[in-house]
């Protein structure tokens, strides 16, 4: 049987009253299924699941800054002449929330309007913006102390290395020697 055989015999089928209510049930089959899965949760959607997930995400400034001291003392005890490491940050805030927000804008003439809406989600009278995304601390200054930094070549890595490692500038890194 070759590709125009097949093709004739599905247009006679579907031409027919018996062609016209298969496909008349399948659409009504394919609308029901619609129907049920909008009504049927998803796995992960409710409030408390959301704010739990949240809540795992988030990390106090303390513990960002402690966790970030902790990687940097052991990054540069890796590097020729250091020796023991201690370092110290200090950041601008905590973290910062960005919530999930929908808006609109018009405009008309000369004038425009802006209106945004956080999402909120929540049961049982506990409603709370759906929180997007949560930004880290902005680190704004390093102190390292290191046995190795009375030479200045070690003292310019370390600079280097924590200028890099951090994304800031170098007048923000105070590198002295350990006594």
């Amino acid at each position: 049987m070759d590709t125009a055989e097949v093709i004739e015999r599905v247009k006679k089928f579907f031409s027919g009253k018996k062609g016209t209510a298969v496909v008349t049930a399948l659409g009504v089959v394919g609308m029901l299924l619609i129907l049920i899965s909008s009504v049927i949760p998803e796995g992960k959607t409710t409030a408390d699941e959301i704010a739990e997930t949240s809540e795992e995400a988030v990390t106090n400034a303390s513990d960002y800054c402690r966790e970030t001291e902790k990687r940097l003392e052991d990054f540069l005890k890796n590097i020729e002449g250091a020796g023991e490491v201690k370092v110290y940050i200090s950041v601008e805030s905590d973290e910062r929330y960005v919530y999930v927000s929908e808006g609109r804008k018009s405009v008309s003439g000369d004038r425009s309007e802006e209106e945004e809406k956080y999402v909120i989600v929540g049961n049982s009278g506990e409603k709370s913006a759906l929180v997007e995304t949560v930004e880290k601390p902005e680190i704004t200054g390093a102190v390292i102390v290191c046995e190795g930094c009375g030479s200045a070549v070690v003292q310019e890595r370390i600079y280097k290395a924590v200028s890099s490692a951090l994304g800031i500038s170098s007048n923000k890194i105070y590198v002295t020697q350990m006594k």
